[in-house]
C-alpha cells in the first residue's frame, strides 16, 4: 500500500462527505504539531479546493519533523468550503481577495513566523518525512532554497507504466536543467525557501503563472537553489497541468517539443527573462 493511499478515500470528495472521525484526528494532529516557536512556516494555499484540501491536511497533519512548525493557511477567496476546512481543522487562515497564486504565496509569506517557509498546494499530499528532509536541505550552508519532485496520483484515465515513463523522463530533465537553471525546473507545490530573503525579493502578482521560478531566479542572488531528488520528498497531485493539454501523450509532446526548442540554452545560466505578454496580469 502506498503511503499516500489512506488519504485518498477524502480526496476529489465534497467536504459534506468527509467523516467526523476523520476531520477530528486531523484537527487533534494538527493542534499537536503548531509550535509558538516555529523554525519552519508550512503554508498552504488553496482556491475552491473543497474536494482536495482535506486530504492534503490530513497527509501534513501526519509529518515527522524534528523542527519546530507552524501550519498556516490562505484562502484565495473560494467560493466553496475551503475556508470551513481550514476552520473545522484549527488552521489559522487568512482570506487573500485578490485572486492568483502570487497573491496567496504573499499573503502567507507575509504572515510567515518561521526561518523556513514551505510552499504547500492544497491538491497535493506529502509524505510523512516531506518538510524535514526540505528543511535538512536548506541548512546546508549557502542554500537559500530547494525544490523537489512530485508524481500523480494513478487513476483508470492514466496507466501507471505510462505515468512511471513520463515522470522518468520530465525528472531526468528537470534535473539536467536545475544545474544551470534552477529557476526552470522550479515547481510552487515542491518549493520551499529563507523567508528573509523572499521577503526581501518579493513574490510577482503581475503574472498568471511563473511566480514561483521568478522567486527562485531572485533568490539566486543570495545562493544556491538546491534540487532535491529523495523520495521522501516526492509529493503526489493531480492532474492539472496534464489535463491542460487534453492527455498524458499530448502534455508530453508539448513538454518533450519546448524542452528540445530550448536545450542549448539549459547549459548556461541566465539572470532574467523577458515576459510574454500573454502571461501578464492586466491592471483594472
Amino acid at each position: 500500500m502506498k503511503w499516500y493511499t489512506k488519504y485518498l478515500q477524502v480526496y476529489e470528495k465534497p467536504f459534506a462527505e468527509a467523516p467526523q472521525n476523520v476531520i477530528d484526528e486531523v484537527r487533534e494532529n494538527l493542534r499537536k504539531l503548531q509550535s509558538d516557536s516555529p523554525v519552519v512556516t508550512v503554508s498552504v494555499i488553496g482556491y475552491n479546493e473543497e474536494k482536495r484540501l482535506l486530504a492534503s491536511l490530513w497527509s501534513l497533519s501526519e509529518m515527522k519533523c524534528k523542527y519546530p512548525v507552524e501550519i498556516i493557511g490562505t484562502d484565495n477567496d473560494s467560493k466553496d468550503r475551503t475556508a470551513e476546512i481550514y476552520e473545522a481543522t484549527g488552521v489559522p487562515y487568512a482570506i487573500e481577495y485578490q485572486h492568483s497564486c502570487g497573491h496567496a504565496r504573499l499573503c502567507g509569506l507575509n504572515r510567515a513566523r518561521g526561518k523556513y517557509h514551505i510552499n504547500i498546494d492544497s491538491d497535493t499530499l506529502y509524505p510523512p518525512h516531506y518538510v524535514e528532509t526540505m528543511v535538512n536541505a536548506l541548512e546546508r550552508p549557502g542554500v537559500v532554497a530547494v525544490s523537489s519532485l512530485w508524481s500523480y496520483i494513478p487513476d483508470k484515465e492514466h496507466s501507471r507504466t505510462g505515468l512511471k515513463v513520463y515522470e522518468f523522463l520530465r525528472d531526468i530533465h528537470l534535473w539536467i536543467q536545475s544545474i544551470k537553471r534552477p529557476e526552470l525546473s522550479v515547481r510552487g507545490l515542491v518549493f520551499a525557501y529563507r523567508t528573509d530573503y523572499a521577503r526581501q525579493t518579493g513574490i510577482r502578482t503581475d503574472i498568471k503563472r511563473g511566480e514561483d521560478g521568478s522567486l527562485a531566479l531572485r533568490l539566486k542572488e543570495y545562493g544556491k537553489i538546491y534540487f532535491i531528488r529523495k523520495k521522501k520528498a516526492r509529493a503526489v497531485t493531480g492532474y492539472g497541468t496534464i489535463s491542460a493539454d487534453g492527455s498524458l501523450a499530448g502534455s508530453f509532446k508539448v513538454r518533450a517539443i519546448n524542452a528540445l526548442r530550448n536545450i542549448g540554452g539549459i547549459f548556461t545560466s541566465r539572470k532574467e527573462y523577458k515576459d510574454e505578454d500573454d502571461n501578464l496580469i492586466q491592471p483594472k
